[in-house]
């Protein structure tokens, strides 16, 4: 029985050694830090892995080292120019110091709370309502760097603020969409009168160039038509020129007697009779020419002048001072 009883007891101490063992292995994961207190005094600092402390005598806490979220609730704040604007706003943050974090604060997420809602009221209520509406990312900065900097003995670092929202009253709310309203009607009118200008602007324009153009464009016709024409009459008068020229070099030439000039002569006269005028008006030479006809007719078997003529029934010879006339 003695045997039996110290048997018993030996697995009953065993049993507590192996309880107590297995009481004291702790396991520090890779985002936390241990805290391990002895006696109720700090003792060291434990990094993430497999530790071993001292069961009663130890006390481990674990600090989450991760980033955290503080959401600031909804409050009501009033702006510089007396207007209450609905306000809440989200903060980021993540734990420097675990031993700082531990001791020297007892509840960071209210306290971070507390003090972020108490600084969104001093910072809002230094600004207009339109600039705090418009100037989100200014009122961020200013809270993050007082929050950071009154964190500093937790040993908490801020990483970022954002406002979530900014509302003001219904009637601003209201009074504010008619402003933007009546703003954006008052640019779309002047957009409007800017393209119509722009518009008969570059239609003047079009126009002014189009009657350049055609002006150009009829004078360089007008130069084209007279350069052509005097082209033309320069050309002519040239070749008339040179048949002249060769005419009179060929009478010259062939030396003509004064019977083939009388011959020409009443040719000509033939043809001018032909015409539709009812008279013909002869120079003064017609009567030294005509004597050089009848001599010209006495070698064609008697044939008289009439009838080499062939001037018609009616004959008549106008002296005047001028020439004679045939009707």
């Amino acid at each position: 029985m003695e045997i039996l009883g110290l048997s018993l007891l030996g697995l009953l101490i065993f049993f507590f050694l192996f309880v107590w063992a297995l009481a004291g292995i702790k396991i520090v994961r890779p985002y936390q830090k241990g805290l391990v207190e002895r006696f109720g005094k700090f003792q060291r600092i434990l990094d993430s892995g497999l530790h071993f402390i001292v069961p009663v005598v130890d006390k481990l806490t674990k600090v989450d080292m991760r980033e955290n979220v503080v959401d600031v609730p909804p409050q009501e704040v009033i702006t510089k120019d007396t207007v209450v604007v609905t306000v809440d706003a989200v903060g980021y943050y993540e734990a420097t110091d675990p031993v700082k974090l531990v001791y020297n604060v007892a509840n960071f997420y209210i306290a971070a709370t507390k003090l972020a809602q108490t600084n969104l009221r001093n910072v809002i209520g230094e600004m207009q309502l339109d600039e705090s509406l418009t100037s989100r990312e200014k009122i961020n900065a200013a809270l993050r760097q007082i929050l950071d900097d009154a964190t500093d003995t937790w040993g908490v670092r801020v990483v970022r603020v954002e406002l979530q929202r900014i509302e003001p009253p219904v009637d601003v709310t209201e009074a504010m969409h008619r402003q933007m309203k009546a703003e954006r009607d008052r640019r779309a009118i002047i957009l409007v009168a800017e393209g119509d200008k722009q518009a008969a602007v570059t239609r003047a324009e079009g126009e002014k160039q189009s009657a350049i153009l055609e002006a150009e464009g009829q004078a360089r016709a007008i130069k084209e038509v007279a350069d052509a024409e005097k082209y033309q009459l320069v050309a002519v008068a040239e070749g008339e020129a040179r048949a002249i020229i060769n005419v009179f070099g060929a009478i010259h030439e062939g030396d003509p007697t004064n019977d083939l000039i009388a011959v020409r002569y009443l040719e000509s006269l033939v043809a001018i009779a032909n015409g539709r005028a009812s008279k013909v008006f002869l120079p003064m030479e017609v009567s030294g020419i005509m004597s050089s006809i009848g001599g010209i007719a006495e070698l064609f078997t008697g044939t008289s002048i009439a009838d080499t003529l062939e001037l018609g029934d009616d004959e008549g010879t106008d002296a005047s001072g001028t020439g004679t006339g045939v009707g």
